[in-house]
């Protein structure tokens, strides 16, 4: 059997950093994906047909490792035929400015989250410039981790962190420690990333800020604060069932990296300081003062840019005192170093972001608002809960979410508000939270994961693993059941 440790061909190159940073401090408003359109179009040649672009769109996405076909590029033309037809038709009932409003609103949601996405980005690219991540790969390679403790540190800290810091951010945190000390493994970071992946999406299942569909279901008071909490048994076993099983394959290696001493350039955990305080800002516009945490996000940008002033400006003064204080000890090495400093510049990070993803998600907002506004996810919604039991359509819809997405699969059930206990309320949570670890698309943090680990962890090198990630799924949801069993007689 083939190891999962094996070093590739050719280096792979250290990808841009997506810092799609704390996701729960969005704070999404149900509306983009609640704006239902006056007309039924579910039954429409005009519906058939979106949902035809749709599915295509995602096939070309499924199948971007083999076409080499950027993930962006067929969402982005969906979103634009499925509205054009949205459009056509409302224009042909004289109701233009109904299907506006909801493009526009759909779009307003699209546009926080894009800039809150290009803040978290340029501090992370602003990092790697100040080489904060080739520190801490130095750091792992001399405490001589092999590959199954790196596996299992870095899942252990993603199920662990994902709670407070969301599972967007995690993913994305760890992710960059396995592609940095596994450097050109491409084996290896596939396996890293998928448990990094699953990990996650299972420890954002059972806290209100883990996630957007937990902070989408506290705020919409179905369920209390403290009663996330007890999902994290069932979140714990669909974290550790897969881990364990892929465990299995990953041989007992050491990274093939050298460790080289690594420094920090001038100003790097100032800027980490610096991050942190913009989180911390993001959090209180958004708890204190109930208004979207993206003016906290670009407050932050300020902060960044004040420090990059002064860093440019002092620039001279830091490279003249370490110029003498490397001659008088005969440091030549560092004398060198000196001469190919590059001020630093705040906006050659924002250029540097991963935009292929950014556009990605674009696409898929604006293409799954467009079906909603046709009637498709509050179709499903009504079909699943109408015609079966809620247990059977929450677990459904928890797969259903590796496809479309779990944000718009809450926002339909929300609508839709079934007569539900807390059980069934929490279930839901934790399927929509988890199930989207199916496939690598199935879940903000997969998607972005993808984007930052391009070329090593991949759709299809995810969905081999799928089986595997099922086994938790299906133990998560049986541990709930029976843990929980009191949970599912409340108010029903």
């Amino acid at each position: 059997m083939p190891t999962l440790c094996q070093p590739s061909r050719q280096p792979r190159l250290y990808r841009r950093w997506l810092f799609l940073l704390a996701a729960l401090l969005l704070g999404v408003s149900p509306s983009a994906f609640a704006v239902t359109g006056e007309l039924d179009l579910t039954t429409s040649t005009v519906g058939f047909f979106a949902v035809a672009i749709f599915v295509l769109a995602y096939a070309l996405v499924m199948a971007e490792e083999k076409i080499h076909m950027r993930k962006s590029k067929p969402v982005l033309v969906a979103a634009g035929i499925i509205w054009s037809l949205i459009g056509w038709v409302y224009v042909q009932n004289g109701m233009s400015e109904a299907s506006e409003y909801a493009f526009r609103v759909t779009l307003l949601e699209f546009t926080e989250l894009m800039l809150f996405l290009l803040v978290a980005m340029t501090y992370i690219n602003a990092m790697e410039e100040r080489r904060v991540f080739d520190a801490l790969r130095s750091w792992m390679l001399r405490k001589g981790f092999n590959y199954r403790t790196l596996f299992w540190l870095t899942g252990g800290l993603a199920f662990v962190l994902s709670p407070i810091a969301d599972n967007l951010t995690t993913a994305l945190l760890m992710c960059a420690v396995v592609t940095k000390v596994a450097e050109g493994d491409q084996r290896f970071i596939n396996v890293a990333c998928i448990n990094i992946v699953v990990a996650a999406n299972a420890g954002g299942a059972f806290s209100p800020f883990g996630d957007i569909t937990t902070l989408m279901v506290w705020q919409a008071g179905m369920v209390e604060f403290q009663e996330f909490f007890i999902l994290f048994f069932p979140a714990l076993v669909n974290f550790l069932i897969p881990a364990s099983i892929m465990s299995l394959f990953i041989k007992d290696e050491k990274p093939a990296s050298v460790y080289e001493d690594v420094w920090m350039k001038r100003g790097a955990r100032r800027i980490v300081g610096l991050f942190l305080l913009t989180i911390i800002t993001a959090v209180l516009c958004h708890v204190v003062l109930h208004l979207p945490p993206v003016l906290g996000m670009m407050t932050g940008l300020g902060y960044l840019q004040f420090f990059g002033y002064y860093l440019r400006r002092s620039l001279p003064r830091s490279l003249e005192r370490k110029r003498e204080r490397y001659s008088r000890r005969g440091d030549n090495k560092k004398l060198e170093q000196l001469g190919s400093v590059v001020p630093f510049d705040v906006f050659n990070r924002v250029a540097r972001a991963e935009w292929d993803t950014l556009l990605f998600f674009y696409g898929v907002v604006m293409c799954v608002g467009g079906l909603g506004f046709m009637g498709y996810l509050g179709l499903l919604s009504e079909a699943l809960y109408t015609g079966w039991n809620a247990t059977a359509a929450n677990i459904t819809l928890g797969i259903v979410s590796a496809v479309i997405d779990n944000i718009p699969v809450m926002f339909a059930v929300l609508t839709m508000e079934p007569d539900m206990s807390h059980g069934q309320w929490l279930l839901i949570t934790l399927t929509a939270g988890v199930g989207g670890s199916l496939l690598s698309i199935g879940s903000a943090a997969g998607v972005a994961v993808m984007g930052q680990a391009r070329g090593s962890y991949t759709f299809m090198g995810h969905l081999r693993w799928s089986p595997v990630i099922l086994l938790g799924y299906i133990a998560s949801i049986l541990v709930h059941m029976w843990l929980n069993a009191e949970s599912f007689a409340l108010f029903s």
